[in-house]
């Protein structure tokens, strides 16, 4: 029974590579599924193409893991999918290009996937009434037209599985959806129909297992992270499915845990609703399906089901929304907190004879409540007896000036203010805030189109 295995290398744009080049050399895979994209990485990358026209893209997807084990997954036959492309697809390409010649890679095939960028469709869109309404609060679209950094399509399967069919040994994509870049090799390998929702749920769930990398095999694992082995060597899952059956595993030899919690956290992950998981090619169900341990770092999935796609497809628009600047200054015992929050109070009130008007501040101390605000309670007793406290402040204006006025003022707490005050981290800078107008648009508007460049 033919049965196809694939790992998954990169749970974000900054992560270690030495997982998928662990699988590389050491599993046996078919293909290799690498995510490099969260939801402001493009925003990220806009802003870096506009400095610098051949940036935008992921450049550590070419200089580490391709420079260090491309050829070797080449000469092995396994096919790598990847969405490092960013917002300057054609420049990973060029870069890829460039290493394949380098290591001597002639009939390297590079395929990419373009489409995704839809950002000169928003007027077009805009007069034929199309309102882009916001997932996560009210407003009007318009207000942000003229701020936009980028506007990219959470893009499915098929072009990544016809840039295959066409013999590619890589594909590059911009906002492909991260489980569609595990999704494809197995519709290709299989054969699957695009309305056959059962197995293309299956598809999706296994890139849902394996796009966050060491999250889906004892990384950042709440349930029992103290005993995860080797977490110095973490190797990363590994799904192994047949017509009928889907496992995931990891490569021999390497730390991390594959075991029906592990993959029960990962398998909730980003999931709001069990029964109905959208995503671009299928809405997924897993209301109803089972993770049970059948071997040593070996679970098996059962009851996936699949239905009809959405006519929609989510939209990721990153644009600039103003300005911020956080400041911090930490207290030592006795007393920490008492004198960080006093120290916050003096620092308010200079703004306020400063006049600034800011749209939002935000004071916190971190290791009390910066994270979780006030959901943990700490008693009088231990509060009184931190051995230290760090006050941190942020300000958020859609004037850059106004977040300014801040930054003179905290290095002089540290002789002006409450005692045992430290200052770290240098002096506080304006930065600039981007955020995030999560939409939808009808599927019709995209134009996916697959493409393959011979070395």
């Amino acid at each position: 029974m033919k049965k196809i295995a694939i790992g998954g290398g990169q749970g974000f744009w900054g992560d270690s590579p030495d997982a998928a080049i662990h699988m590389i050399r050491n599993a046996d895979i078919q293909y290799l599924g690498c995510d490099y994209l969260a939801e402001l990485t493009l925003s990220i990358m806009a802003k870096q193409q506009l400095k610098d026209p051949k940036k935008g893209y992921a450049p550590d997807f070419v200089t580490r893991l391709l420079k260090e084990a491309g050829k070797e997954a080449w000469e092995k036959g396994i096919r790598i999918t990847t969405n490092a492309g960013g917002m300057n697809i054609k420049g990973c390409v060029d870069a890829v290009k460039e290493q394949a010649e380098a290591q001597g890679m002639k009939g390297y095939k590079i395929g990419y996937v373009t489409g995704d960028d839809i950002k000169s469709k928003i007027p077009q869109l805009l007069k034929d009434g199309w309102t882009f309404p916001n997932f996560d609060y009210d407003g009007n679209f318009n207000d942000i037209v003229d701020k936009i950094y980028n506007c990219n399509a959470y893009i499915g399967h098929e072009g990544i599985q016809e840039a295959l069919a066409q013999g590619a040994d890589v594909v590059i994509t911009g906002r492909a959806a991260d489980s569609a870049l595990f999704l494809a090799p197995l519709a290709h390998e299989f054969g699957w129909a695009d309305d056959d929702w059962d197995n293309l749920a299956r598809g999706i769930m296994a890139g849902h297992l394996l796009e966050c990398g060491g999250q889906g095999a004892g990384g950042n694992y709440m349930y029992d992270w103290r005993n995860v082995p080797r977490m110095e060597d973490l190797g990363f899952p590994i799904a192994e499915l047949t017509p009928d059956t889907f496992e995931i595993t990891k490569a021999p030899d390497c730390g991390g845990i594959i075991c029906e919690q592990s993959c029960k956290e990962q398998f909730m992950y980003e999931v709001l609703d069990p029964a109905n998981y959208l995503t671009p090619d299928v809405n997924v169900d897993i209301s109803k399906a089972t993770i049970t341990q059948v071997g040593d770092n070996r679970v098996r999935i059962d009851n996936i089901r699949g239905k009809e796609r959405p006519n929609t497809i989510k939209l990721c628009v990153g644009y600039h929304k103003g300005w911020k600047t956080v400041s911090m200054l930490s207290f030592a015992w006795p007393d920490a907190y008492e004198k960080a929050k006093y120290c916050a109070d003096i620092i308010m009130k200079k703004m306020k004879k400063r006049g600034m008007k800011a749209d939002d501040v935000h004071i916190s101390f971190i290791g009390l409540n910066s994270l979780h605000l006030n959901v943990a309670n700490m008693s009088e007793e231990a509060l009184k007896n931190l051995n230290e406290c760090v006050m941190r402040i942020a300000v958020f204006s859609e004037d850059k000036n106004e977040c300014a006025k801040i930054i003179p003022e905290i290095s002089p707490m540290q002789l002006n203010g409450p005692p045992g005050a430290s200052f770290f981290g240098g002096r506080a800078h304006v930065q600039e805030v981007m955020a995030l107008w999560p939409t939808v648009v009808p599927r019709d508007v995209l134009d996916i189109q697959p493409h393959i460049l011979e070395v």
